[in-house]
């Protein structure tokens, strides 16, 4: 196999048609330059130069190498650039699982800028999952890195962040009686509400049930929805109750009325920042700028 020191060697003394001349410019003696050529073509089996007195000219042969040890040459270090670039975070391809709450929240979009800035080619792919199928996926090595609304175990091959926490608000259809006063408790118990899909996620529900609990309520849920801006649609269509983080106030209609949920609800929206412990440069360009998200 060639060596690559050796094929720059070999340039320059071509280029420079003098053993003497390419030893001063690559900073080595003379003499292990002369052996390194002798071997370079006892390997090759070719005589690359002529040599006229103090002068070396390249043959036919040595010609038509040279053109292929200087394009062997830029690609090695087309690929050692590259791999320096995947090391130091710049370029690289990135596989990001996200569930919709990193949406509304910026904390994806602040990710995403981060990349955008650093290392402009990299390519991305999105999938949106729920918090444990985005944790089996990183684990299994189908993604990169992932924004979920929990941690995962403290004991496992997984870290996790917290990028972003925001209160509920209460979602109200506008001349609903609860659009105007002090909203206590008991004004909410037994109200119709519009929630998350049991079947999606008992652990959802039941931290909504326990934070209504604590606040002093029960809702009536009737309706489901598997998407908060869905569930705004159903709030403006009067159909009943619901609440959604903070950052969707932008989502709701002029006809929906967003409320301070009280002081007892417990209920936050959280979201994380989830790796593998040991993890790629790119992967923390990423986790660093969500870590910051406004």
């Amino acid at each position: 196999m060639l060596d690559l020191q050796q094929l720059r060697y070999f340039v320059a003394v071509a280029e420079t048609e003098n053993v003497g001349r390419a030893a001063t410019q690559l900073h080595i003696s003379q003499s292990p330059l002369s052996r390194q050529m002798q071997q370079l073509e006892a390997r090759l089996g070719l005589a690359l130069f002529a040599r006229e007195k103090k002068r070396l000219r390249l043959t036919t042969a040595g010609r038509t190498f040279l053109k292929e040890a200087r394009a062997l040459l830029a690609h090695a270090a087309k690929v050692e650039n590259g791999a320096q670039d995947i090391a130091q975070g710049r370029a690289g391809s990135l596989a990001i699982g996200y569930v919709e709450g990193a949406i509304h929240s910026g904390v994806i979009a602040a990710g995403l800028r981060a990349l955008r800035d650093r290392a402009p080619n990299v390519r991305l792919q999105l999938r949106s999952l729920r918090s444990a199928p985005l944790f089996a996926a990183i684990s299994q090595g189908d993604l990169d890195v992932g924004l979920a609304y929990s941690a995962p175990s403290a004991d496992g091959v997984l870290v996790g962040h917290l990028c972003a926490e925001e209160k509920f608000l209460l979602a109200v259809p506008e001349g609903h009686p609860l659009a105007t006063g002090r909203l206590l408790p008991q004004r909410l118990h037994g109200q119709t509400f519009i929630a998350a899909p049991e079947s999606r996620s008992l652990q959802t529900r039941q931290a909504f049930l326990q934070a209504c609990a604590v606040a002093g309520f029960m809702p009536n849920i009737q309706f489901e929805a598997d998407n908060p801006t869905i569930a705004l649609g159903f709030v403006e269509a009067g159909l009943g109750l619901a609440i959604v983080q903070a950052s969707l106030r932008h989502r709701a209609a002029p006809s929906v009325v967003l409320r301070a949920m009280p002081g007892a609800f417990p209920l936050r929206m959280r979201i994380y920042a989830v790796a593998a412990r040991d993890t790629s440069a790119l992967v923390r360009v990423f986790l660093d700028a969500c870590r910051r998200a406004p």
